[in-house]
């Protein structure tokens, strides 16, 4: 059983391609299930809908995956070397 993580590099941050899948499924969804709810007849209320349903699923992603980084701060570094 292979136990290494499929990693990509995008924007100059490395993850996991597995949970950005993931965070992209969740936010279309979110966003389409959004748009649809508007009413058909006003374009307006139509992006407002879809913007809200993207940060919605931008706020799920963030509870739903958590991230993988270790931040040390220069004092922490300074320290270590001494």
């Amino acid at each position: 059983m292979n136990n290494k993580k499929t990693m990509v590099e995008i924007w100059g941050d490395v993850i996991e391609i597995k949970h950005l899948i993931i965070s992209i499924i969740i936010s279309s969804l979110s966003t389409m299930s959004a748009y649809f709810l508007a009413p058909s007849n006003d374009k307006t209320k139509e992006l407002f809908y879809g913007l809200l349903g993207a940060v919605v699923g931008f706020i799920i992603s963030t509870f739903l995956i958590k991230p993988k980084r270790i931040i040390v701060f220069g004092e922490d570094i300074i320290n270590k070397k001494e």
